[in-house]
């Protein structure tokens, strides 16, 4: 006959199994739904939010401030990018790169998915009217619909100009953030917004050149699937000068300092090398490596961004 002990522990280990086995589905659940937010590219887009509010303020603006845009503006990209993933779950599922994504797997459902996005668009744009104000709110519904019709539902599948107009989408935070700080918009949130507007390219190129079987698989006229490589390597080239020199036409407009002039120079310097070598490795026919443009175009845009929030905290 078993002891008491022995039938507490045997009675024990199929709750204990039960337990772990709930706590490992919520898991898996709450990271299906992050998953649909696109984390990667929220982070990147908060990383432009915060020093435009500094510069905005010209120092360091109201902690509470700085915090509830970010997070209102973290909602609306999760929002977009949750939009994104319900209505391209078809292509989704052609793509290697993508066939990760829990409406693909079928971690989630589509209806949840959707569900998710529309209550996450809605909580953002109250958010950010009640704690910021109703310009940065209506600027995040803006930033919304062109992702999700203008980018999404028109571009994407229609032209290999999507990316370059589709990205206005992602140029909106720092209009966001300026318009936190200020309740309305001129000249310096614009020329970063058209730094962001002509840096998407050349950062999203490289990587449809690595994709570009996925995207041709999917049906999406991306630039390296309708062009050769040595012409998407150009126009890397062509749009990664554009986005240098707007770069630096925020010096005059916005009164920036030494520390902005240099790293956006020696920065920008060297991400048009880089361009350049793509290039020079396309047309010499070569084993390229697209994503080394890709993973320095985001390095470069982080830099410059960190020195635009830099230089207004500094003396000289």
């Amino acid at each position: 006959m078993r002891s008491a002990r022995e039938t507490v522990e045997t009675d024990q280990e199929p709750r204990e199994r039960g337990t772990q086995d709930r706590v490992a589905r919520y898991k898996r659940t709450f990271l299906a739904y992050l998953s649909l937010t696109k984390p990667r590219v929220v982070e990147l887009l908060l990383v432009v939010t915060a020093p435009t509010m500094i510069l905005a303020t010209g120092g360091l603006p109201d902690l509470w401030l700085v915090v509830a845009t970010l997070i209102g503006g973290a909602l609306s990209a999760g929002s977009a990018g949750a939009f994104n993933c319900y209505l391209d779950r078809d292509i989704d599922r052609l793509m290697n790169r993508t066939q990760g994504r829990p409406l693909v797997t079928g971690e989630l459902t589509d209806r949840q998915a959707l569900v998710f996005a529309w209550v996450l668009g809605a909580i953002s744009i109250a958010w950010l009217w009640l704690f910021t104000n109703w310009v940065a709110a209506a600027l995040s519904l803006g930033a919304i619909l062109l992702y999700v019709v203008f980018y999404t539902m028109i571009l994407k599948r229609r032209t290999a100009q999507n990316i370059v107009w589709g990205g206005v989408a992602g140029c909106m935070p720092v209009l966001i953030g300026w318009a936190a700080v200020t309740g309305d918009l001129s000249w310096p949130p614009f020329i970063l917004f058209l730094i962001i507007f002509l840096w998407t390219p050349p950062h999203y190129w490289p990587l449809s050149m690595k994709y570009r079987d996925d995207y041709q698989a999917a049906g999406v006229p991306m630039l390296a699937v309708v062009r050769g490589r040595a012409q998407v390597g150009l126009q890397v080239i062509l749009y990664a000068w554009a986005t240098v020199a707007c770069s630096l036409l925020l010096i005059p407009i916005a009164g920036m300092g030494i520390v902005y002039t240099v790293v956006a120079s020696a920065s920008g310097a060297w991400f048009i090398f880089e361009t350049h070598r793509l290039y020079n490795l396309t047309i010499r026919h070569e084993k390229v490596s697209p994503m080394r443009v890709f993973h320095g175009s985001i390095a470069y845009l982080t830099l410059v961004f960190v020195a635009v929030g830099v230089d207004p905290l500094l003396p000289f």
